[in-house]
């Protein structure tokens, strides 16, 4: 497949892309600043283009398959965050113009903050308030993807705290909520493999249960 991948110079991103070619997708990697990714192959071509404007995406997304976002935003404990509904506003639009169809994007567990109360305590009463404006911008792009965009195949893609760390052969789990529970409901784990992401991400190209939803994800 062509694929167009956005937030390819993160560190996801570069999971997903390394993994994208293994698998013989043609990938173009949509970026900020091409320098930043050194990954080199015959079928890989990195553009520059700004992501919160959908006349700069537009020529980047002709003929392309599938749309795929490992954008990230940084912490703001203070002010607002808007980075994803921003982008996410420009790249639908841009889908839109170049008739492009579907997309596959990233978020987080607990997108609704109020859905960590089975998280530890640790999760609950430190990081969530730190990430909460993040969490909140995540969930307004979710909706803005469900309320206002029908017309394209989505899924939101929503896993635990990220670790760096290369893709395993442990079993994907998925879940549709918040969160992936054991039988009692509580949180299976607490973090993943940015690589086990990005295998999820990709095995979405090939058999997708999830079109016009967010799915939980996680490894056992």
């Amino acid at each position: 497949m062509k694929l167009s991948v956005l937030g390819a110079t993160g560190q996801t991103g570069q999971f997903l892309v390394r993994q994208a070619l293994e698998q013989g997708h043609v990938v173009k990697a949509v970026v900020r600043t091409p320098s930043k990714l050194t990954i080199q192959h015959d079928n890989l071509k990195v553009v520059e283009a700004n992501i919160f404007s959908a006349d700069s995406l537009v020529e980047h997304f002709n003929e392309q398959d599938v749309i795929i976002s490992c954008l990230g935003f940084p912490i703001s404990i203070f002010s607002r965050v808007t980075g994803y509904t921003e982008s996410i506003k420009a790249i639908v639009a841009a889908m839109r113009a170049a008739k492009v169809t579907r997309i596959i994007a990233m978020t987080s567990w607990y997108t609704k903050p109020e859905t960590s109360h089975q998280a530890s305590w640790m999760l609950r009463w430190f990081l969530i308030p730190v990430i909460r404006n993040l969490l909140i911008n995540m969930q307004e792009m979710e909706n803005y993807l469900n309320d206002e965009c029908q017309d394209l195949n989505w899924t939101v893609v929503r896993p635990p705290e990220l670790q760096n760390a290369p893709k395993t052969d442990k079993e994907l789990l998925t879940h549709d909520g918040y969160f992936v529970p054991d039988p009692d409901g509580i949180p299976i784990a607490n973090s993943v493999a940015r690589g086990d992401v990005a295998r999820l991400m990709l095995s979405l190209l090939k058999d997708d249960p999830w079109i016009k939803k967010p799915v939980a994800m996680v490894t056992k």
